[in-house]
């Protein structure tokens, strides 16, 4: 009999997961653009990052995109990235998104990428009206009732989906062994909340923190609860964060909180750590900014309404401000740590 549960657990989840853009062909910030997908950046993009090292990749969130693309570039894209991975390694890991504003067509989209024999989604929730804690466990549940071969990444986003997961959700979600994750939302991720709803999770799966959160997160709580970190920063070439996990597998943790303060430094211009509601209203087309100044990644332009010409000068400097930081640790870790050389360093 063929199992019909997902190819991961939540104890498989460890490493960096990475989030990369959609890249877009030239004129796709256009308003009758069709047909943008760089399928040709993709798979070199795909490629890159599991040759270089990371241990998960995750599509179609914010970044991603999810909501300016239209079906069938969405399904392009998924196809492309599935084939991509799988030619590299048929057992690595990919999340492709697949949040909707309705239960039935997150379903339907889960089901092609199913076929696609994709690993999972990764799973935001519908956000058009609020959506109240039992209506958020029924709409989990359903999904992984309907598509229960599909591991599921749970994508939190206060500012997209009005709000935090609520306390008893977790109660549910540790329930469905779809639940393999959860992008936890920025900004307080060894607070109060997280230690709170990790009392709920345990070691069922990672509540997974962004990069710069991992070092404390893996201090006070350790490998078996937060042993994967999710990162778009990759998407700008993945060797620093890839040197503070292994740092962290290893047991350094001098090197490991040396490598998390020279992150925090070189995202202390960025918005997103500021203001984040502020950085939530132009989050596409600033991250893109960001991507293809560090040149690992060519992604091109965010698609309409969300376009790089609306987003404040100020932003704008503070970013590349950013990205030079960037580019000067990847330099000086691999200096100090002889860490492998990626696209960024080699172009600094």
């Amino acid at each position: 009999m063929i199992s019909r549960l997902p190819k991961v657990t939540g104890r498989d989840m460890r490493g960096v997961m990475a989030y990369p853009p959609t890249p877009a062909l030239p004129g796709a910030d256009l308003v009758d653009a069709e047909n943008t997908v760089n399928l040709e950046e993709t798979e070199r993009m795909i490629r890159s990052l599991i040759r270089d090292g990371v241990d998960a990749i995750a599509t179609n969130g914010t970044l991603g995109e999810m909501h300016t693309l239209t079906l069938d570039e969405w399904k392009a894209y998924a196809s492309c990235v599935a084939e991509t991975a799988q030619s590299e390694n048929p057992d690595f890991p990919v999340f492709v998104g697949a949040t909707t504003l309705n239960t039935r067509d997150t379903i339907e989209r889960m089901r092609f990428l199913a076929d696609l024999g994709v690993t999972g989604t990764l799973l935001g929730r519908p956000m058009w009206g609020d959506m109240v804690a039992p209506i958020m466990e029924r709409f989990y549940r359903q999904v992984a009732e309907a598509v229960p071969e599909m591991a599921i990444v749970v994508y939190d986003n206060t500012a997209a989906f009005g709000g935090v997961i609520p306390r008893s959700v977790y109660r549910t979600l540790v329930e469905l062994p779809q639940v393999v994750a959860v992008k936890y939302a920025g900004g307080a991720s060894v607070g109060f909340r997280y230690h709170n709803d990790m009392a709920h999770t345990q070691t069922s799966f990672p509540l997974m923190p962004i990069e710069t959160d991992w070092f404390p997160a893996w201090e006070m709580y350790g490998e078996d609860l937060v042993g994967m970190a999710w990162s778009s920063t990759t998407a700008m070439g993945p060797a620093p964060v890839l040197a503070l996990r292994d740092a962290l597998r290893e047991g350094r943790t001098e090197d490991a909180r040396w490598l998390t303060e020279r992150l925090r430094w070189a995202h202390e211009p960025f918005i997103v750590g500021q203001d984040f509601f502020e950085f939530a209203k132009y989050n596409v087309p600033l991250e893109k900014i960001r991507v293809n100044a560090a040149g690992y990644m060519d992604v091109g332009k965010s698609r309409v309404p969300y376009t790089e010409d609306l987003v404040p000068e100020a932003h704008h400097k503070t970013t590349q401000e950013h990205v030079e930081r960037y580019k000067q640790i990847t330099a000086e870790i691999e200096a100090h740590l002889g860490a492998s050389s990626s696209r960024t360093a080699e172009k600094v």
